[in-house]
């Protein structure tokens, strides 16, 4: 292959890549646009803590909902099916959100969002890791992460410009409608786009296989991977599909509480991505410089700043996944987010005052900023998207679909029980204690990925026999 076509079908293969990974950009939409309107829809509905974390947390009920099943769908109806459906769940959402005038009308508008999100994120990693040539599977892989963070810097920057714009996010902005709700409102537009992509891009070939349609499937291969030889691939995906129509929990059960060991691996790798708290400071992370002092604009303002080293550091492991590996990226996260974790919780234990009239002593505020964001550092640059990339890339074929549902589920499930519980956890316990347990998690973290994860680089999906 020249050089030439060389360049251009790993350029086929990126703009799939990014097309597909705009699932991950309404993933990272969906969990932070709450941000900027937690305080709103508290006041405006006049919610408790309980209640206020319950609203925000129930959107990741429809999210687990929709990881489990987008595995299933996906394996029935294609690839691109289901991110159309994701996608028009979103948009419903988000304009159901929008206008809601009650609390539980708000849920279930959340909870629809969510089930669109959460097959967003299971189809897109799948996907990717599908048409990825080998080589370059980690790099494209981590393009789902990297969408995420822009999907967060959006959601959060967008926020701060429509508060800012009306003056509070409780206030009156176009057509009368308070900016807390044009929040949810313009989430309709990366909808969209996410909709309109899906019908552009190739359906995966591993998928095309086995509905037994190998000439479409070669022509994928060829044309965007730029296989030399798509028959001789096809035919290695057959091997690893052929129980494929019999595919179902039979094929993950296993001896250890009846999964298999892989499996379990996947979901605590999962669970603990959530754990370290990566969720508290996106999705509450406005409210939380609040809390400790910080104005309502300043608050928004480093918000931003924050999803912003967020996308920065996501290139760190675009660009060193596949040359030193997932485990060492991993490994280096967990002992990076410890530090920044452990100084956020010294930091918050030198809190003075009490009810809305608190703040952080110098230097302790500058301490406080400076664990955050070294802890979103070392996240953004590891855990955040390695996890995902061994998500899509780690099990069988055989069990992909289903064992990669599972672990998003599972993942989904973490991620609303720290999202409902900080709030409470906070006025109980106080900001040192939740964020000290938080370094205890990234602690395990470095353990559990020594001694538990196996190193994928440069495998073929069809070479995956753990």
């Amino acid at each position: 292959m020249t050089s030439q076509a060389s360049a251009n079908h790993t350029a086929k293969v990126i703009g799939v890549t990014v097309a597909a990974a705009v699932g991950g950009f309404l993933f990272g939409f969906d969990s932070s646009v709450i941000n900027g309107a937690v305080d709103a829809i508290q006041g405006h509905f006049v919610l408790g803590e309980f209640l206020t974390g319950f609203t925000v947390a129930i959107a990741l009920l429809g999210c687990a909902a929709g990881a489990w099943f987008a595995g299933g769908l996906a394996d029935r109806w294609g690839r691109k099916k289901v991110m159309l459906l994701g996608s028009f769940l979103f948009i419903v959402s988000s304009i159901g959100s929008g206008l809601a005038f009650s609390v539980p009308d708000l849920m279930v508008w959340r909870v629809l969002g969510g089930l669109g999100i959460g097959i967003a994120s299971v189809i897109a990693p799948a996907y990717i890791a599908e048409i990825s040539p080998a080589r370059m599977r980690g790099s494209l892989a981590s393009l789902q992460q990297l969408a995420i963070t822009v999907g967060i810097f959006a959601a959060l920057l967008s926020d701060a410009v429509l508060a800012n714009s009306a003056g509070g996010a409780s206030n009156d902005y176009w057509f009368g409608i308070e900016a807390w709700r044009w929040m949810f409102i313009v989430g309709v537009v990366p909808a969209v786009v996410y909709g309109v992509l899906a019908l552009l891009i190739p359906e995966s070939p591993r998928y095309l296989v086995g509905q037994h349609l190998d000439e479409e499937a070669a022509r994928v291969l060829a044309e965007v991977t730029g296989e030399l030889h798509p028959d001789e691939r096809i035919h290695e995906i057959r091997l690893t599909l052929r129980k494929e129509k019999q595919s179902s929990f039979a094929d993950i059960r296993g001896p250890r509480f009846g999964l298999q060991p892989l499996v379990w691996i996947g979901i605590i790798m999962a669970v603990l991505q959530q754990f370290v708290g990566i969720n508290a400071i996106f999705y509450y992370s406005t409210t939380l410089w609040k809390s400790v002092g910080f104005s309502e604009s300043q608050s928004f303002t480093t918000s931003v700043i924050t999803s912003v080293i967020n996308v920065v550091m996501t290139f760190v492991a675009i660009l060193f996944v596949d040359r030193i590996g997932r485990r060492n990226l991993l490994m280096a996260g967990s002992i990076g987010m410890f530090v920044g974790l452990l100084l956020a919780a010294v930091a918050f234990s030198q809190q003075i005052g009490s009810g809305d009239d608190v703040s952080l002593p110098e230097p302790w505020g500058v301490v406080a900023l400076i664990g955050a964001n070294l802890f979103v550092v070392f996240f953004a640059a590891t855990w955040g998207p390695v996890m995902w990339v061994l998500l899509g890339e780690m099990f069988p074929n055989r069990m992909r679909a289903m064992a990669l549902g599972i672990g998003t589920a599972a993942n989904w499930v973490a991620n609303f029980v720290i999202s409902l519980m900080f709030p409470q956890l906070t006025e109980w316990v106080g900001l040192s204690i939740v964020y000290g347990g938080f370094a205890f998690f990234a602690a395990v973290s470095f353990f559990f990925v020594k001694a538990k994860i196996p190193e994928t680089k440069g495998l073929e999906l069809e070479d995956m026999k753990f």
